[in-house]
């Protein structure tokens, strides 16, 4: 395979997507709690801080797994870097936005929610289907 053709798989095969898809449901379950306990305006500020820290985070499996195999170890590790520059520069973008554009909001709902949705990366292994061998 050519190093420059990107992989075909389809996105719900991609090993990262059960860590995206436990995100979502983390995300929007904390969101509906909010919006249940703390009200309305608490709800959607944790959408919005759950969405902050998951679309990135899209963006940069989506662009990161392009590759595989042996010989496109360089446009993996091109894309690892070009996904990650993306993540953070969306992540910065998406904050600006909420914080300028929506109103009333409630920030540590925002932040609570963003801290949440981020922290289902450290049981990733735990999600992940492929068992890693010792050599």
């Amino acid at each position: 395979m050519d190093t420059r053709t990107p992989n075909r798989l389809p996105f719900h095969r991609m090993p990262v997507f059960p860590v995206l898809l436990a995100q979502l449901v983390v995300l929007l379950l904390a969101a509906i709690v909010l919006w249940q306990w703390r009200g309305a305006v608490a709800g959607y500020s944790g959408l919005c801080g759950g969405l902050i820290a998951w679309l990135p985070n899209l963006y940069f499996a989506r662009k990161a797994f392009r590759y595989s195999g042996a010989r496109a170890a360089q446009a993996i590790v091109r894309s690892f870097y070009a996904g990650e520059m993306g993540k953070l520069i969306l992540t910065a973008v998406l904050f600006a936005l909420t914080f300028a554009g929506v109103k009333p909001l409630d920030a540590p709902a925002v932040f609570g929610v963003f801290l949440l949705t981020q922290s289902v990366n450290w049981f990733a292994p735990l999600l992940m289907r492929t068992r890693f061998s010792k050599p």
